[in-house]
């Protein structure tokens, strides 16, 4: 009798081999694909894919910084730019549901300085949404001014706008500009600095224990710092960015392209947060368990509240089947496809993904810091891969 349990063991064994198999198929394949579009050598990602409390893929590739050749890992703190944005919008719900404000409260109640009277009718809820009608109209402020600009220059037009793209709540027009505006409207109502604010109530309850906001003259804070880059001819490149190169026989190399080289790096509330794949997770458990907001108000952010495909006004992620809630682009499930609620990032040298897909219960980031590859292809082929 013992015999032929010993034998039966055996397919048994085989089967849970044939089972694990395939995830192994799938993080090689993956490995693969990475790899060949972050070279060693070269500014790279870090990559990440949890499911469940799980993390199934956790890998990086290139180096974070060109001169010290120090390599890319899960530990390593990117500007992740616009995915800031959920941030902000986390602390207005949060200050909604205390009661400090209202979704539906006017701008004008915060800034009656503001001379148009359209700015009664526009909502924090638009802010949010993307769909205030408030154009950006930062172009006029000569460059030199923008490399530093910060959050007082790039609302410095909105006291004497005169006129808005549309009606709010009407349409789509992803901007900038009023997220800095909500999120100086977060500190009027909680009575604290913003960036405090979002560090004591939304960082750290959350387990983010090293996420923080830039800050030009505390660059010096932020641990395992990668700096973006980008790939340029040196003849593109402006002034500033090529006083002091001495390779102009290389028509192509990788130059630092963050504070200092991009316009409006500073600001925060619409994109200033370094982060690393290992602390985000943590921001990703915490939303899941209620931590830092309630569940009403996490389903309503992760709504569809704007339609962004097609829109006139705004070419960012008009995409089809996508919608804007509140910080989150979402694409709802439809016949061939499953829900996915995500944002992207780009802000000089670095390129950001953090996509949930709530049917799997998985998320995948992809941190970069370097812009020259394409999102969506490497995002569709991890959905292949792993049935998302």
């Amino acid at each position: 009798m013992k015999k032929l349990i010993f034998f039966l063991l055996i397919p048994l064994t085989m089967m849970v081999s044939c089972k694990q198999n395939p995830e192994k198929e799938q993080i090689a394949k993956l490995d693969k694909i990475c790899a060949s579009l972050f070279p060693a050598d070269e500014p790279g990602a870090a990559v990440l894919i949890m499911k469940g409390n799980d993390i199934i893929f956790d890998k990086g590739y290139g180096i974070a910084d060109i001169d010290t050749k120090k390599p890319i890992d899960g530990n390593t703190f990117f500007n992740i730019a616009s995915v800031s944005k959920q941030f902000t919008a986390v602390a207005a719900l949060q200050l909604a549901e205390e009661g400090k404000l209202s979704l539906e409260d006017p701008v004008s109640k915060y800034f009656p300085e503001f001379e148009a009277d359209f700015w009664k009718d526009i909502q924090i809820k638009h802010l949010l949404s993307h769909s205030s009608g408030v154009p950006d109209a930062r172009g006029d402020i000569p460059r030199a001014l923008k490399i530093k600009g910060n959050e007082a220059l790039a609302m410095a037009y909105m006291p004497k706008l005169k006129e808005l793209h549309f009606q709010p709540g009407t349409a789509y027009e992803y901007i900038n500009p009023t997220y800095v505006l909500c999120g100086t409207i977060v500190g009027m109502a909680s009575g604290e600095p913003f960036v405090d604010y979002v560090t004591e109530h939304i960082f750290r309850p959350a387990g983010m224990k090293q996420t923080l906001y830039f800050d030009p003259d505390h660059q010096d804070l932020i641990p395992n710092m990668a700096h973006g880059y980008e790939y340029a001819d040196v003849e593109d490149m402006p002034e500033e960015r090529t006083a002091d190169s001495s390779s102009a026989n290389e028509p192509k190399n990788w130059y630092e392209f963050d504070y200092g080289e991009e316009t409006f790096f500073a600001t925060r509330p619409d994109g200033g947060i370094y982060s690393s794949t290992h602390e985000f997770v943590n921001w990703e458990k915490a939303l899941r368990a209620n931590k830092v907001l309630s569940e009403a108000s996490r389903v309503d952010a992760q709504s569809p509240h704007t339609y962004t495909s097609d829109s006139p006004w705004s070419d960012y992620q008009n995409r089809p089947n996508t919608w804007y809630g509140y910080g989150w682009f979402i694409e709802p499930k439809t016949d061939t496809t499953k829900e996915v609620i995500y944002h992207t990032g780009d802000n000089g040298g670095f390129k950001i993904l953090a996509a949930r897909y709530p049917e799997d219960d998985a998320l995948v980031l992809i941190f970069a810091n370097r812009a020259d590859w394409d999102r969506y292809p490497l995002m569709q082929q991890i959905e292949e891969i792993f049935g998302f």
